[in-house]
């Protein structure tokens, strides 16, 4: 048994009777839709069509945002419907990030996600979902798609129909009969805040505040189609045409606006430079590079603290923040915000271990546990690579160097901070040499890191629209001088001076911090920008 839709877009007429009949059938709050209707015009009159698509949760037979939930609040059940208990959801708005097609929400009175869930309550008695049995067109046809018998089925076999993203692969169960690219493939249309019916500049939700001035900027993605033409070419490019005359959406549900804010940019930042500082003292160690046991104190402490502070962002940036614990207590293994959060409560206590150690004089538990400390402290530095992996609905994030630019960071951000420590605590010249070797080298690495994810050809449009919007639209002045100027050059010319000053040491330490946290907030918010329904 596998439950389906199928949208026939023949017989669709805009009448949003799908979407109120949901709206009154799970109580859904003014602002979210777990159903909505997007309407775009496409041509010229009187050469003109308007377009309707029916827009929900596809129930995907490899739903992502499954894989990527830590607390099985989302699930798929033996029917084929993904369902969810909104009394485990902690808020983490991973399953949002995860879903390509923009079916989940944060619901404004639970604080907790939310989407269509095929009316499983009228499923389990015999009833068909609310928007089925509400559409005066028989437009929505639901049903049990592997009854050869049952209406859906026959449909499937007879007619032509597509999907949204299939380059997913997440093998969705809603189907369109007569689909138009136009209205199916988010970046085909601009993506707006008003439209008519509606006022929509205020937004809904997490960061509902924020919602007018997080929003889209399509100029980015118009800019990046026009540079497709070639240096010399002053006319627009036939699919910015298309884009901005021949096909527009005239209405479509509020934008989210930045699901992961300052919170998740600071917890990188905090995380790179725990993982950091103490990758970089395990290399003094194991280069054995003498200090004193008030730096080595100093070192881990610092650790721990921005360890401290990496867990305290995580909770702040969750909207059911009470319920942080169901991560550690009720794990869902194949989420990689699981693993990270064991993986920081392991990295803490062997930190804690370390410092024990040290201060005991245990020679043998302190070598054993420094060994265990560095492995776990890389896992800690690139999980959030893997956890960014999961979000299939941010193609930017699908990189393959991810890994390495967060570890890359963590060593930068480590150098610095020992650079620093050194200073204040008493200048070893081994460890200002060695530290200002390590923070050589892994600036270069992550300037050609950084050159290999702008330069290299993306797949996706959404991917090459992130780039542009780094490189050359709306964060180009944080890109070039906060990143590249301030987070690479600068502190690779002050490296280079011969005699390395207290003021140029500290000044270098601050300089990468800088780039390095400019680094991640771009990363993280600028992908989020892109729409993805």
């Amino acid at each position: 048994m596998k439950y389906g839709f199928i949208i026939d877009n023949r017989k669709c007429i805009g009448c949003h009777a799908c979407t109120t009949a949901c709206k009154s059938e799970h109580d859904v709050p003014v602002g979210v839709n777990r159903t909505w209707v997007k309407q775009v015009e496409k041509g010229e009159f009187p050469n003109s069509r308007r377009l309707f698509s029916v827009m929900r949760c596809n129930h995907c037979t490899d739903a992502p945002c499954v894989e990527i939930c830590p607390v099985e609040a989302l699930y798929v059940r033996e029917d084929g419907i993904v369902d969810f208990d909104k009394r485990r959801c902690i808020g983490c708005k991973s399953c949002m990030q995860a879903c390509p097609y923009d079916a989940l929400y944060i619901d404004p009175e639970t604080h907790t996600a939310a989407k269509c869930n095929y009316c499983a309550h009228r499923i389990d008695i015999g009833l068909e979902p609310a928007c089925v049995n509400v559409c005066p067109e028989h437009a929505i046809i639901s049903g049990d798609m592997d009854d050869p018998h049952s209406e859906i089925a026959m449909l499937l076999s007879r007619q032509q129909v597509s999907t949204r993203k299939p380059e997913k692969a997440t093998r969705p169960n809603l189907y369109y009969i007569d689909a138009d690219d136009v209205s199916l493939i988010a970046s085909n249309t601009e993506k707006s805040d008003a439209y008519f019916w509606s006022s929509q500049s205020l937004g809904v939700g997490h960061f509902a505040k924020e919602a007018e001035k997080l929003a889209f900027s399509n100029t980015d993605v118009v800019d990046a189609l026009m540079k497709m033409n070639g240096p010399g070419d002053t006319h627009k490019p036939k699919t910015v045409e298309v884009l901005m005359d021949k096909a527009k959406r005239i209405y479509d549900a509020p934008d989210k606006g930045i699901l992961w804010g300052w919170e998740v940019s600071g917890y990188v930042w905090t995380k790179a430079i725990s993982a950091g500082t103490f990758l970089v003292l395990f290399l003094l160690w194991f280069f054995n590079k003498p200090g004193n046991a008030m730096m080595d104190y100093t070192a881990l402490g610092v650790s721990l603290v921005f360890l401290a502070l990496t867990g305290l962002l995580l909770v702040l940036d969750l909207d059911q923040p009470k319920r942080f614990h169901y991560v550690i207590l009720r794990p869902q293994w194949n989420s990689w915000l699981v693993k990270g959060g064991y993986a920081i409560t392991v990295f803490g206590g062997l930190l804690t271990l370390l410092i024990a150690a040290r201060f005991f004089d245990w020679q043998g538990v302190y070598s054993g546990a420094m060994w265990a400390t560095g492995t776990v402290a890389v896992v800690v530095a690139i999980y959030t690579a893997f956890l960014f992996a999961q979000a299939k609905g941010r193609d930017f994030w699908q990189s393959p160097t991810l890994a390495i630019h967060m570890l890359v960071h963590s060593i930068m951000a480590g150098a610095a901070v020992l650079l620093f420590l050194n200073f204040l605590l008493g200048a070893f010249e081994e460890w200002e040499s060695f530290l200002g070797l390590v923070l050589v080298i892994s600036i270069l690495v992550n300037a050609v890191t950084i050159l290999f994810e702008m330069v290299t050809t993306h797949p996706t449009q959404d991917a090459k629209t992130v780039v542009y919007s780094i490189t050359r639209g709306r964060y180009r002045n944080l890109f070039w001088v906060g990143i590249v100027l301030v987070g690479n050059i600068l502190p690779l010319i002050l490296l280079t001076v011969p005699v390395m000053s207290p003021v140029i040491m500290v000044l270098t330490a601050i300089l990468v911090l800088i780039g390095i946290y400019i680094t991640e907030h771009v990363w993280v918010e600028a992908p989020q920008r892109v729409a993805l329904s």
